[in-house]
């Protein structure tokens, strides 16, 4: 082998390297794959479905209710939908779901029963700092704050951001 083929062995190689540190750097510290386990999110999310999850979102923007997330609970991962925020009080009655005493429709859910619950079952009048109560959308059949409690914000990996398989729903998940 000649200098000119070891030098172009070498760039060859480098961008193979460039493009491999790239793909580990952004699946690190950007954006994961997770798949769906167990039916707790359904209809949002079925069993195998498979979800890219945004791990930056929350460096930039601020949890909001309804984001569907993924959180680290017991070792494990887990989707959830944010329910509850920081300073609020939290309450089903007869169905419906109260924040601060006020009614609040979930569009999202289907026919779905929920037992009455109030942050008094967790010990909490209201959600501390850096807390937050997560439920499954299919409440009838969902391990989530009711189960574990309140999740701290250092529990929430990211954001379930697209649905991707199977491909022939892929959608960004609302």
């Amino acid at each position: 082998m000649d200098f000119r083929g070891i030098i172009e062995f070498i760039k060859d190689t480098f961008s193979y390297i460039l493009v491999i540190i790239f793909v580990l750097i952004f699946f690190i510290y950007i954006c994961s794959i997770e798949q769906v386990v167990g039916p707790s999110m359904s209809p949002t999310l079925k069993e195998d479905n498979i979800v890219l999850i945004n791990k930056i979102i929350y460096k930039f923007k601020s949890i909001s209710r309804n984001d569907v997330v993924v959180i680290k609970q017991e070792e494990k991962h887990m989707i959830k939908r944010i329910i509850g925020l920081p300073g609020e009080t939290i309450s089903y009655k007869n169905n419906d779901l109260y924040i601060n005493d006020k009614k609040y429709e979930e569009s999202y859910l289907n026919d779905v029963i929920t037992n009455d619950f109030d942050l008094s079952n967790l010990g909490y009048d209201v959600i501390p700092d850096d807390m937050y109560l997560v439920l499954g959308d299919n409440r009838e059949n969902s391990k989530d704050s009711r189960n574990f409690g309140l999740i701290k914000k250092d529990s929430i990996i990211g954001k379930a951001w697209i649905k991707f398989w199977p491909i022939n729903q892929l959608k960004f998940v609302k």
